[in-house]
């Protein structure tokens, strides 16, 4: 129980998203940074508030409303009778009658049933044009980050794509996140819309402009390679946009929250049926709530994969961002066998930390023959006293054998030494609470807005790779004095830093465990901005945008109490995101722990996901 002369600990918001919104910035996802534990008897999240998948300082309430009303003109605009089956082209005329009988047969072929290529590459082209088009190069890196899970990947913007350009990549996938309609012309080349038609490798299409694609190409010509119309599929349903709230995908019921006035909406293929038409494969169904309607959120035929739109936004732990996750295994990996593996890591460890918790949690696991991960932060610090009645505190590793003695417990029964910062907060400002180890960033600012919501502010003060390098060198030298080994992963304080932060950490560690920021300009190779970003959380190992290895964590943590506007996190919570991430077929589910609660919720949550099917493995064996 908390001594009555400790304040009461402010906390941070959790990752309950991968992409939640920080409210004050428009933001579009899940930011994933949290409090963390300052040491026994102190309450804390964890890196809850850090990032999940989300943007920040994007307006994408002014992004839906212009996407809706090019939406809305397109409809109402007159437009030429659509494909019927009496006026499909002739076999004669078909693309694919004059193809080999090798290529019409590969054409014809689902993406699953293409063989694979011994090392994948994706080809991922983003929109760059009209007044939102900032936010290509956004999805444009979480797609990439996501694909180098598979291989090797090269991203464009699609103004810059000439013809032939896809032919050296195993597949390519195209973002239309610029509506192009009305008052934008569109910026995507005909050579891609004629090179996306005839090529037999797969196709993976989000968002807008699809409807381009068939009217550059010929209504009819698409309709009978695809059987669908784009040219007459809108976001609407009946008269209204309607309102899409989740997605089913392989058994799972997907999760699809965003907030009135900033979902740019869902494009509902309408599918051509009668002679001479190809199936249409409903992948996933959309559930629009306000009719009841049901239809499909991604379809495919032939070699073409669409999503009627970019799931990056206000994603969680069970959104429908899953399906997408999982729909690149056909166009990358397709002969990928079913597995499903678990990590669990305990966190906010410091020299504050109570031994005698940190041996109860080690001998349940090692009981249970769980390995895990256990993140520490070498040097805690109170530089106000705010724990410690006005005295201000500071030990490290070495000053605390007892800590130590019980680390190196941890170590030998199944344990893998993580890192997790220096000291876990900056100076002796409030970042945003209070300046004390696991409860501030570190890497990075931020603040409490009058709604009570972390908001991201930069990177700190002075940030840059060589003080980035001085807090990682300072922080290893501490492991060193204190007898424990060098640690093999690296965790980043409220999952927060910045692009030369995120390099240099990787520069330092085999690979992060951690979900992450990115940064515009990242692909471009402009000056990095340090206030805009999209972040992301992962449902297996990536190689990121960085050139980083990427371990997962897309489960989020259990909290018993509420804070931040978010409500408390459950094991049941957690049990049913690792059951949502089924659908992944060679996902992770991975969470962390904070070892001051009690070992009950972490044997329910844990005996909840073994009973899904899950093996829990070691970090490292990622």
């Amino acid at each position: 129980m908390r001594p009555a002369n400790r304040p009461r600990r402010r906390k941070f918001p959790r990752f309950s998203i991968l992409l939640l919104l920080v409210a004050a910035l428009l933001s579009g996802t899940f930011l994933a940074t949290g409090a963390q534990a300052a040491g026994r008897g102190h309450r804390h999240t964890g890196e809850a508030a850090g990032t999940a998948s989300g943007m920040n300082r994007i307006d994408l309430r002014g992004w839906a409303s212009a996407q809706l009303k090019a939406d809305r003109t397109r409809h109402d605009r007159p437009r030429t009778r659509a494909a019927s089956p009496t006026t499909l082209l002739s076999a004669a005329t078909s693309p694919l009658a004059s193809a080999s009988a090798v290529g019409r047969q590969a054409a014809l072929l689902a993406p699953a049933a293409v063989a694979a290529d011994a090392t994948p590459s994706a080809l991922v082209l983003y929109d760059t044009a009209g007044p939102y088009g900032q936010l290509g190069e956004l999805y444009a890196m979480a797609t990439a980050n996501l694909a180098g899970h598979f291989g090797t990947v090269t991203a464009r913007p699609v103004s810059q794509y000439t013809a032939g350009m896809l032919d050296p990549y195993s597949a390519v996938i195209y973002i239309g996140s610029t509506y192009y309609c009305c008052d934008v012309p569109d910026a995507v080349p005909a050579a891609f819309y004629q090179d996306a038609l005839t090529t037999t490798k797969p196709v993976t299409w989000m968002g807008a402009n699809i409807w381009n694609m068939a009217n550059a190409v010929g209504t009819t010509r698409f309709s009978q390679q695809y059987g669908w119309d784009p040219t007459t599929s809108y976001y609407q349903d009946g008269a209204s946009v309607g309102t899409v709230t989740q997605v089913s995908y392989k058994g799972q019921t997907l999760s699809r929250k965003i907030p009135a006035g900033q979902d740019g909406g869902v494009l509902r293929p309408n599918v051509l049926t009668g002679p001479g038409y190809p199936a249409v494969t409903r992948l996933a169904e959309g559930l629009d709530s306000s009719s009841g309607h049901t239809f499909g959120w991604a379809v495919r035929s032939s070699n073409l994969t669409y999503i009627g739109e970019i799931p990056f936004t206000y994603v969680s732990e069970s959104d429908r961002v899953i399906a997408l996750e999982d729909l690149l295994f056909d166009a990358l990996a397709p002969a990928t066998a079913e597995r499903h593996r678990a990590v669990v890591r305990l966190e906010d460890i410091s020299p504050h930390s109570d031994p005698t918790e940190l041996r109860t949690i080690a001998d349940y696991l090692y009981a249970q023959q769980i390995p895990y991960g256990i993140n520490v932060i070498p040097v805690y610090t109170d530089p106000k006293g705010i724990y410690d009645n006005g005295v201000p505190q500071t030990s490290t590793l070495a000053q605390k054998p007892q800590v130590v003695s019980a680390l190196k417990y941890m170590l030998a029964k199944g344990a893998v030494l993580m890192d997790h910062g220096y000291t876990h907060q900056y100076g002796s400002t409030a970042n945003p609470y209070n300046g004390v180890t696991g409860d501030d960033f570190e890497f990075y600012r931020a603040h409490l807005d009058a709604s009570d919501n972390v908001v991201h502010d930069g990177p700190v003060a002075g940030d840059s790779t060589l003080s980035a390098q001085t807090r990682v060198t300072a922080a290893l030298t501490a492991f060193t004095a204190a007898g424990l080994p060098r640690p093999a992963l690296w965790t980043t304080p409220h999952y927060a830093g910045s692009a030369a932060d995120y390099k240099v950490f990787s520069s330092n560690f085999t690979a992060r465990l951690e979900r992450s920021l990115y940064f515009a300009g990242t692909l471009s190779g402009t000056a990095s901005d340090p206030n805009r970003f999209i972040g992301q959380f992962f449902p297996y190992v990536v190689r990121d945008v960085y050139g980083t290895k990427v371990l997962p964590e897309n489960i989020g943590n259990y909290e018993p109490e509420a804070y931040n506007n978010h409500p408390p996190r459950l094991p049941a919570d957690l049990v049913a995101s690792a059951r949502a991430n089924l659908a992944v077929r060679d996902g992770v589910a991975s969470f962390f722990y904070h070892p001051y609660f009690p070992v009950q919720p972490l044997k329910d949550t844990i005996d909840g996901i073994k009973a899904l099917g899950y093996t829990f493995v070691s970090p490292t064996a990622l």
